[in-house]
């Protein structure tokens, strides 16, 4: 005899659930977007908006879809995976977040010694009624030299490590209008030095000198990046984080933006 199906009952409570799934799905991942490949252990969220009718939804699909759809990373086959995903859960709303870390080779400006410098890395995909929104976010370091306190000391400056963030957002046929690798260089170029995870003596003296030369605030950092993404018409929002040297609390900018014809 077939098994009873609970998660199909006819629930008469009348509340629709705005999002119901798993969350925390560990899985491997082969990562994809044409510029940059990545294989590594992804944290996957599978939600779906269920219905007021609708006892339950079939947890077991995502982990399928998971494995059978996203395995395979690739941000411009999202659409097509969310699609499947909404038809196997019979919903019209479905969100896939992904987290997952990536390093990539950076050589430090005096040595030349080669490191890999880690970022992270979040997708956070939406289908609703056949549109599919993908939202990309980038966060790595930087280096940060107060613009206030080289001016007003007579040598020196304080200087801090600086946490930026990237979001871009793409929908259907421009689903992916800023691939990682280039959010990653964009990032490090807004500081006053980008971080380095191996520097010898000489590449140390080259990033504290070439900070000193750049000081930047936080807010002239979130303004740098911002304009960047405006001149390439890229939805986006942005995040920077000071963890202070000489104060007892972090600095903070961030700010979002539409392109205009996006703007309803």
């Amino acid at each position: 005899m077939p098994l009873p199906d609970i998660q199909d009952q006819v629930d008469e409570r009348g509340i629709e659930l705005d999002r119901v799934g798993i969350a925390g799905v560990q899985y491997p991942v082969r990562f994809n977007d044409g510029s940059t490949k990545h294989a590594g252990i992804a944290t996957f969220d599978v939600t779906v908006t269920l219905p007021a009718e609708r006892r339950g939804t079939h947890m077991s699909r995502m982990v399928e879809i998971v494995h059978d759809e996203l395995q395979d990373l690739e941000p411009e086959r999202l659409p097509q995976a969310l699609k499947v995903a909404a038809d196997r859960l019979d919903v019209d709303r479905v969100q896939v977040d992904v987290a997952l870390p990536m390093a990539f080779l950076v050589q430090a400006p005096a040595s030349g010694k080669e490191a890999w410098q880690v970022c992270d890395v979040e997708l956070a995909a939406r289908h609703v009624a056949d549109q599919t929104e993908l939202a990309v976010t980038v966060g790595t370091d930087v280096t940060s030299l107060c613009p206030c306190s080289k001016a007003i000391s007579d040598y020196g400056a304080h200087n801090q490590r600086s946490r930026v963030s990237l979001t871009t957002v793409g929908r259907d046929e421009d689903i992916y209008p800023l691939d990682v690798a280039t959010a990653f260089a964009m990032i490090r170029s807004v500081g006053s030095s980008p971080v380095f995870p191996l520097i010898k003596r000489p590449d140390e003296r080259v990033v504290t000198m070439e900070a000193h030369d750049h000081p930047a605030f936080v807010e002239d950092m979130a303004r740098d990046l911002s304009h960047v993404c405006r001149e390439r018409g890229v939805t986006h929002a942005v995040s920077v984080r000071n963890f202070e040297s000489i104060h007892s609390h972090d600095a903070v900018a961030s700010l979002t933006w539409t392109p205009p014809a996006a703007q309803v």
